[in-house]
């Protein structure tokens, strides 16, 4: 996945002249804070340079991950054409450019972000969007700003910079701004899977319906020391692989979602929950089921079109598994 066109280009343009050198040591001290989940109370974006970083090093792969939850989320919800978005801890805009991708529909945005810096240069991308965008300074842990509900909230990358005990209060008050569908991304590691579970437990006591990527609504089945997380592959630029001293042209992304909405949706059989694992005649999946429990399921050529459909799945996909044999047996 690559960023589109008119984002890349605004990228460009805002990281035209700077040092790569320099953009690369402060993606270090960036990415080593976000690896870490340091909570100093700095922001982990504090000056120009430290934006600027985080949109050569980090925005590629943030985008794909968001953009890839929302393709889960439209695929269970097709008829949701989200016309208003408000984006909590909005960064440089990355859940903005990721929603008006996936619905065209999209035509107002209110971008809240409290640091200054990163603020700064998402107004500046978002002027290249066909979105009206109107950018707040606010704290997603205290009062919001006075926002009318919006037919989709985000909430991307930010749990991880929370205290715990603020996880519960954050997502009941983005509930009350979501008019349809409200969608939270975190890291795909086993602590960013469980402050997505926490969530989860709060908008399922609000009543809220969880559109994906769970095919239930009962208690996760996944057990720790595993997790439940996704991956996205991700196309490196030139600049994107100076700055991370990377010499593969890509890098994988993983994360882990929930979205709940006010309304109903069309939730799979299953979800795949990691790369399947094929041989000849045989495909053996881990799947998320309908009914609430987890299971390593192998499907063989006598599954005729259920094989077809094992041999084509991805991590992350939807399937149907009638018919599979539980490897348990």
């Amino acid at each position: 996945m690559e960023l589109p066109a008119p984002l890349r280009q605004a990228v460009d343009r805002v990281l035209e002249g700077e040092s790569v050198e320099k953009l690369a040591r402060a993606g270090e001290r960036l990415s080593d804070r976000y690896r870490r989940e340091v909570k100093d109370g700095r922001f982990h974006i504090d000056d120009a340079l430290a934006a600027k970083a985080y949109l050569a090093a980090r925005l590629p792969a943030t985008f794909a991950a968001v953009r890839a939850a929302l393709d889960l989320v439209s695929e269970a919800a097709p008829d949701f054409s989200p016309a208003s978005l408000i984006d909590f801890g909005a960064g440089p805009g990355t859940a903005l450019w990721a929603s008006a991708d996936c619905w065209p529909s999209l035509k107002t945005a209110s971008m809240v972000e409290a640091s200054a810096a990163i603020r700064s240069v998402g107004e500046r991308l978002s002027s290249a969007s066909t979105v009206d965008c109107r950018w707040t300074a606010g704290d997603v842990t205290l009062a919001p700003p006075a926002l009318q509900p919006a037919d989709l909230v985000t909430l991307c990358y930010v749990l991880d910079e929370l205290p715990e005990s603020t996880i519960a209060p954050v997502v009941e008050r983005l509930w009350t701004l979501t008019g349809h569908t409200l969608v939270i991304v975190e890291p795909g590691t086993p602590a960013g899977w469980k402050r997505i579970l926490a969530a989860r437990d709060v908008l399922r006591s609000a009543g809220a319906h969880l559109v994906a990527p769970c095919p239930h609504s009962a208690d996760c089945a996944i057990l720790p020391p595993d997790w439940c997380h996704f991956s996205r592959r991700v196309a490196r630029s030139r600049l994107h692989r100076l700055t991370k001293r990377g010499e593969v042209p890509w890098e994988d992304e993983k994360y882990i979602f929930i979205a709940a909405s006010r309304f109903a949706a069309q939730r799979p059989a299953a979800r795949v929950l990691a790369p399947p694992r094929l041989s000849s005649g045989v495909a053996r999946l881990k799947l998320c089921l309908r009914d609430g429990s987890a299971a390593d399921i192998t499907v063989s050529r006598r599954n005729g079109e259920l094989f077809k459909q094992a041999r084509r799945a991805d991590w992350g996909d939807a399937m149907e598994v009638d018919g599979a044999d539980d490897d348990a047996g």
